[in-house]
């Protein structure tokens, strides 16, 4: 199965092995705005179709495993962010969104404007606690075939695993992934995972409110929602760009199609005005809590967004 990789969020461990180098091969200094700069100025678009429905991009949710009604809340309220401004004027999760909805298919239509979660389902270890990537893609498509969620071609599918659930190469340079199945022998749909990384590996997919064990010297920034949770929240935005921007691995990248750099992944760390490897920019911080954010979102959320990579302007772009 052709997988995708969030090498990018490999950050605090590559900090320490080789604090200029990443997985994907790029070097990013203090002084640099994009990871992209010296490279190739932008990503590619490789002609393929993107998520453009002028409706907007369906979230079909699949809870594998056991989660608590606090982190569910908190992820469901970043799904209801997307047609929210949040409770003040400022930086949102819609706002954001943004720069994605600039990436355009050769036709001219951009990515669909707003993000839905239509639906959502439990699934309390049917397949057990140590699963197969194969198996992600089987647990979407006997939902569909068997009608508990639609076919829907615009949709994503996304399979969110409990802390105690082992997935195969996650927490090992990855942590998620999308893809892309054949429904009913002619429908191609985008499903894509993440985990849970509070217990297996918070320093490396809950950076930076996790430290790894042989990372950059400083305590973590304060979650505002939890640090597992928070860190998947961060995984799923970047799923969602890299998803609706490069669906098929025919769409916006750059580099090695079963390895890109993607919309989110082009930049690596980067949260905030001024990140370099180990810190990752200026952000705002709650005043009670100490909680460290960039976004306000649905229901007096606050979360933290990644870069994404600015087509027009050829940079990363933090949201402001």
């Amino acid at each position: 199965m052709s997988t995708m990789f969030f090498r990018s969020l490999l950050l605090p461990l590559i900090c320490v092995l080789a604090l200029a180098t990443w997985s994907h091969g790029l070097s990013r200094g203090q002084q640099r705005t994009s990871s992209l700069d010296a490279a190739s100025n932008t990503l590619q678009y490789h002609g393929g179709p993107l998520l453009t429905k002028p409706n907007g991009i369906n979230v079909y949710l699949i809870w594998y495993g056991g989660f608590s009604l606090k982190d569910r809340n908190s992820i469901t309220d970043f799904f209801a962010s997307f047609a929210s401004p949040g409770r003040r004027q400022g930086p949102s999760v819609s706002t954001w969104w943004r720069t994605i909805s600039t990436y355009k298919d050769k036709t001219g239509k951009p990515v669909s404007d707003t993000v839905r979660l239509v639906k959502q389902v439990g699934d309390v270890y049917s397949s057990g606690k140590t699963l197969k990537r194969a198996q992600l893609a089987n647990f979407v498509k006997s939902k569909i075939e068997s009608k508990i969620f639609p076919l829907d071609p615009n949709g994503i599918y996304l399979v969110l695993t409990a802390k105690d659930v082992t997935v195969e190469r996650f927490c090992m340079g990855s942590c998620g992934l999308h893809d892309s199945i054949l429904v009913g022998g002619s429908t191609r749909v985008v499903f894509a995972h993440v985990g849970d990384p509070t217990v297996q590996c918070p320093g490396l997919c809950a950076w930076p409110y996790a430290l790894p064990a042989y990372g950059p010297p400083g305590p973590a920034l304060v979650a505002p929602n939890g640090i597992g949770t928070d860190g998947m929240i961060i995984n799923i935005a970047t799923l969602l760009a890299g998803a609706t921007t490069n669906p098929f691995k025919t769409g916006y990248f750059q580099g090695d199609a079963l390895a890109p750099l993607e919309a989110v992944t082009a930049c690596p760390g980067i949260f905030g005005a001024g990140a370099y490897p180990g810190y990752p920019g200026a952000l705002l911080v709650d005043k009670m809590s100490k909680a460290s954010y960039n976004a306000y979102g649905a229901n007096g959320r606050k979360f933290l967004l990644p870069a994404t990579w600015d087509l027009i302007r050829l940079n990363c772009k933090v949201i402001n």
